[in-house]
């Protein structure tokens, strides 16, 4: 269980979930696994599902056919341009941070 200094507010559902559809499409319980895999947070289905309306809503994703009963959802061009400009300000934040904690090869 990671400790509260460790779950700083980085961890955007909507960010997460269009990261994790950076690799193709999937359905909830396939995102909230790779979430899970990749920062250790757990999303709900509450927050998942609402997070994934609001993407809908704004063209970041698109849900696909159903597959038996569950509905996969795909990265929009848009989604994709959004993830990529989010991702490079959090890169350039990560590296300012690491400098001025003099890290090295920051």
């Amino acid at each position: 269980m990671p400790r509260q200094r460790d779950r700083v507010g980085w961890a955007e559902p909507a960010l997460l979930i269009l990261a994790s559809l950076a690799d193709g499409p999937k359905h909830g319980y396939a995102i909230t696994k790779d979430v899970e895999e990749q920062t250790s947070i757990r999303l709900g289905p509450g927050t998942l599902y609402a997070a994934i309306a609001r993407l809908e809503e704004r063209g970041l994703v698109a849900p696909l056919d159903e597959d038996e009963r569950r509905r996969p959802y795909r990265i929009t061009a848009e989604g994709q341009a959004v993830l990529d400009e989010k991702l490079r300000a959090m890169a350039r934040f990560a590296r300012t941070g690491l400098t001025r904690l003099g890290v090295a090869n920051a």
